[in-house]
């Protein structure tokens, strides 16, 4: 081969081998779109806890509704962010829920959704600190809540600063302004059981209950749990 050919070789190697990584970086910062279940039941040994982390956005950023406030979760395998809120869980088993928080926050109409409840030790921790209760009138006030109403599990997930939510679409970097919640709870037996947002934030909706607030894969969604 005349080195000219082993020049274009060498070259078209290196470019296959860019594309390969850039490929493999746009995958993991590209949410994917709902397309099922998002399993979780086989990222453990049978009997552990279970790791399942979820961010929320102040706006999705693409799709039919980019300026809908939604959930997104990371993919238990390939670590990359899926709109999608149907998880299929193992029964009787700790979940460890982690959420980062991008969205900003206000006052709540109901306080009530200001206690944690339901967790494995009644609290969960905000970046770090252990609380139970949070006084939404203070601070950044309540940006969304985490809730599975059948199970007595509720969560506030606290705001961030409105002035430095500077994230303008998910899935949303750790180098934007967040708060990182974290709690855990038990499923039970084999089931379906909802989840859901409880603090009205569909902007331009009748008593901001409207838009995402009902519409799955955005702010609330499903336990698929199994045996």
């Amino acid at each position: 081969m005349s080195m000219g050919g082993r020049l274009a070789t060498v070259l078209g190697l290196f470019l296959v081998a860019v594309g390969l990584v850039v490929w493999g970086v746009a995958t993991l910062l590209t949410p994917g779109v709902p397309g099922g279940v998002v399993n979780f039941t086989n990222t453990q040994a049978a009997g552990q806890p279970v790791n399942l982390t979820v961010q929320t956005v102040g706006a999705i950023g693409f799709g039919s509704h980019p300026t809908w406030v939604s959930y997104l979760v990371k993919d238990p395998r390939t670590g990359q962010w899926i709109h999608d809120t149907s998880w299929k869980l193992p029964a009787n088993t700790v979940i460890n829920m982690t959420v980062l928080q991008f969205d900003s926050g206000s006052p709540l109409r109901n306080q009530e959704w200001g206690q944690v409840q339901g967790t494995v030790n009644g609290a969960a921790t905000l970046n770090g600190k252990s609380f139970s209760v949070y006084n939404s009138n203070t601070g950044n006030g309540v940006g969304h809540t985490f809730a599975i109403p059948q199970l007595n599990v509720s969560v506030p997930l606290v705001g961030v600063n409105s002035n430095a939510n500077v994230c303008g679409a998910g899935p949303c970097q750790l180098s934007s302004p967040h708060n990182v919640e974290t709690f855990s709870f038990k499923t039970p037996g084999p089931g379906t059981y909802n989840w859901q947002c409880f603090v009205p934030c569909a902007l331009g909706y009748l008593f901001g209950n409207g838009g995402a607030m009902s519409t799955q894969n955005y702010m609330g969604g499903e336990l698929e749990v199994v045996g």
